[in-house]
């Protein structure tokens, strides 16, 4: 299909008379971003989701444009009033209660690392995350247990396998004599910690632990 059928189909199909094949274009280029009506619209055009037609979802309201829904939508499906929840698009920050936020993850269909970022977890976790690695891991079981409800076997082989690869990295530092290397090896480490939740998910995902040490 040619940028002239997406917006013709788009015009006729969806009601949307405005849409050129300029617009297509420029989405297509990246110097435009479609609105949440229009990416629902372009998508149903195209025959897929709208999800399929962006990267991953960072933010609440990218996540409810990948879904197709409208903030009334989820505002209703949440229990929340319109204005507020669509101020909480415009923060970035959510404010729900426990409740809430259980609702929001059903109606966005959030994955329990979306869930986490978008209720401002995330940085609750790193601090349990790097504790776990940077001194016992088992230490650290429980207290990640409560915020992330995941199997007690699978969770122990990820703490545990994080906790090694960043002690493999200090014992390179501390023992290699060349000097690049060992530089290499810390600013890996530091690299690890800053990225710890990122690659605590990237091993729960794949239900096993990693054992290649040089995954960074």
């Amino acid at each position: 299909m040619g940028p002239e059928h997406v917006a013709y189909g788009m015009r006729v199909s969806y009601g949307l008379p405005y849409i050129t094949p300029d617009h297509v274009i420029a989405w297509e280029r990246g110097t435009m971003a479609p609105s949440s009506t229009e990416l629902v619209a372009l998508a149903g055009v195209l025959w897929c989701e709208p999800c399929e037609l962006k990267g991953r979802p960072a933010t609440l309201r990218e996540h409810r444009a990948a879904r197709g829904l409208t903030a009334e939508e989820v505002a209703r499906a949440v229990g929340l009033e319109l204005l507020v929840y669509v101020r909480m698009e415009e923060s970035g920050e959510w404010r729900g209660t426990e409740r809430q936020s259980a609702l929001l993850a059903e109606a966005l269909q959030l994955s329990l690392a979306d869930f986490m970022t978008l209720t401002g977890l995330d940085g609750k976790l790193a601090g349990l995350l790097r504790g776990a690695v940077t001194t016992r891991w088992q230490a650290y079981v429980r207290p990640v247990s409560k915020m992330v409800p995941l199997n007690r076997r699978l969770l122990e082989g990820v703490l545990q396998e994080l906790h090694r690869y960043y002690q493999t990295q200090l014992a390179a530092t501390a023992t290699w004599s060349d000097g690049s290397a060992a530089t290499e090896a810390s600013h890996t480490g530091r690299d690890f910690l800053d990225r710890i939740v990122e690659h605590f998910w990237r091993r729960v995902d794949t239900g096993i632990p990693h054992t290649n040490t040089n995954t960074r």
